[in-house]
């Protein structure tokens, strides 16, 4: 009786010792796989917060744009302002700074430089607001011809769209794009909307300065 006693309870030490490890490995497994993905997380946030800048680094600012101008505890010198057509802005202390043709993350290191005479280490954010010099034209036969942003349409067909449509009498089969080429000249790009409407022509994406014309 002594004899299986003591196997029984030895049997019942190594079960216990078993179940113990296997547990710890469970727990060591969950654990490896918790970190792995903390730092999937982590990895995945690091690369969203490294690509977001103050201001859209691509962006070129452009006449008419309105921006907001932010120096971290100097109100004086925070602001909404609007791009001149000359190009230029016009800040207290700084005079006149060159924004059009700079980013606004260029544009803030311009700012944040000028200002170094009268604050010590100034932190400056510009951020476009409104985009207004991104712009195209519709004229001719539809119901609100005029200028509009480009960030409004960025097709023919919704340029149409924007105009409010084309009138009763104008001739869908013949219009066109007039497109300002950088040496000086025009293309021009033919348009037959009946036959988008169709599907035998494909819609035409609209550029910066661009001229719809619906005879």
């Amino acid at each position: 009786m002594k004899s299986i006693s003591g196997y029984t309870i030895r049997l019942r030490l190594l079960l216990i010792v078993l179940c113990g490890y296997l547990l710890s490995q469970s727990q060591a497994r969950g654990q490896a796989t918790h970190s792995a993905d903390t730092v999937a997380t982590q990895s995945a946030q690091s690369k969203e917060t490294s690509g977001s800048k103050p201001g859209d680094g691509s962006y070129v600012i452009g006449n008419d744009d309105i921006l907001a101008i932010n120096v971290w505890k100097e109100p004086d010198f925070s602001r909404s302002i609007q791009v001149r057509s000359d190009g230029k802005i016009s800040l207290p202390l700084m005079g006149e700074v060159q924004a059009t043709g700079r980013t606004p993350l260029q544009l803030q290191q311009d700012i944040a430089t000028k200002l170094q005479d009268y604050i010590t280490k100034p932190e400056v954010t510009v951020m476009v607001e409104q985009i207004n010099s991104k712009k195209f034209n519709v004229l001719g036969q539809v119901i609100k011809p005029g200028s509009y942003s480009l960030t409004l349409a960025s097709t023919v067909v919704d340029a149409l769209a924007i105009a409010n449509g084309p009138r009763d009498f104008a001739k869908l089969k013949s219009i066109f794009i007039l497109r300002q080429n950088s040496g000086g000249g025009q293309t021009r790009i033919a348009f037959n909307y009946r036959d988008f409407l169709k599907g035998k022509a494909q819609n035409v994406k609209l550029e910066p300065n661009d001229t719809v014309v619906v005879p």
